[in-house]
């Protein structure tokens, strides 16, 4: 798996990814959970670049798989629905179904395409809602790390209301012995992968590209 996240033309599997960050937490998710799957990251540099390259992406010559990964940001029925409106702008016949499942979307075209809103296909929120629950329990950085956050005046803040917890999770990073990235965080096991909506996630990858 290429970890630049910019994969040759023509990669029969391929993983839609917002930035290059989520790229780096899924290779890193793929090497603990499921290291025998081989698939291609792309990298878009945010939503609406990822999200006008579907139709193209559905159609590359050679295309086995495709998968988009975005966060649900506010809403997740308005990016499943952005989602579906590009796939059925593709060429592509395929039946897009109306409603995401909280297992992630599998859907068998003339390709197989997958779609993961995170964190959880039900509920709004973006790759550090998914995250979060991977701390291990009882760890006491944590709530320190969350209080050092709520007791920055909101006058002082440079970030917005809801980034809080992303602001809390990489304060909890930086108190780590290598103060380091998501996805090396999870290569060194200082974020546990054994839950249970890490190991959806990981079904979700192997349905769709096994």
């Amino acid at each position: 798996m290429l970890n630049n996240f910019s994969p040759p033309a023509g990669s029969e599997n391929l993983l839609l990814v917002e930035g290059r960050d989520d790229g780096f937490v899924v290779s890193r998710l793929r090497d603990k959970l499921a290291p025998e799957l081989e698939f291609d990251i792309d990298a878009k540099g945010g939503w609406n670049v990822l999200q006008d390259s579907i139709p193209d992406e559905t159609m590359a010559p050679g295309r086995r798989s495709l998968g988009i990964l975005v966060d649900a940001d506010t809403s997740v029925q308005g990016r499943w629905q952005a989602i579906r409106s590009a796939l059925q702008s593709s060429e592509l016949d395929m039946p897009v179904p109306t409603a995401l499942s909280r297992r992630g979307a599998i859907i068998d075209a003339e390709i197989r395409i997958g779609v993961w809103l995170m964190p959880d296909n039900m509920h709004r929120g973006e790759i550090e809602d998914f995250i979060v629950p991977m701390i291990p329990a009882g760890d006491r950085v944590w709530p320190l790390a969350q209080q050092y956050i709520d007791g920055i005046p909101e006058t002082d803040r440079k970030f917005r209301n809801r980034k809080i917890l992303k602001a809390q999770l990489h304060a909890w990073l930086a108190a780590r012995r290598e103060p380091r990235q998501i996805g090396s965080a999870i290569e060194r096991g200082d974020l546990i992968v054994d839950g249970p909506l890490c190991q959806t996630f990981a079904d979700w990858l192997k349905a769709l590209f096994q």
